[in-house]
């Protein structure tokens, strides 16, 4: 049963879709069914500038193994980069306080 149960992340970057290069503004994520994997269910990640209109769009359907250790990986490069700037990790439980507010 799908749920339509979609997080929302506001973002500040950018992303090449089908149009080229675009800002990206939000991130929309659910674990759900996937349109195109072939799997029962996936983290479907769509990363959006809904202001450009449904082109503004790059969609990603990951396993959940795939989609955990794309969150590792991420919070890594990000420790990572930031100690190697001679900037202070942020502990993950200051992340998630952060995203809650």
């Amino acid at each position: 049963m799908c749920t339509w149960i979609v997080e929302k992340a506001p973002l500040s970057g950018s992303a090449k879709g089908h149009p080229g290069w675009f800002t990206v503004t939000q991130a929309n994520v659910c674990y759900d069914h996937p349109t195109h994997a072939l799997m029962e269910n996936s983290l479907n990640i769509d990363f959006v500038n809904e202001d450009m209109g449904p082109g503004a769009r790059v969609a990603v359907e990951l396993n959940e193994d795939s989609a955990r250790a794309l969150v590792r990986a991420i919070l890594v490069a990000l420790d990572t980069g930031a100690t190697g700037h001679g900037q202070p990790a942020r502990p993950l439980s200051e992340v998630v306080a952060a995203g809650n507010s």
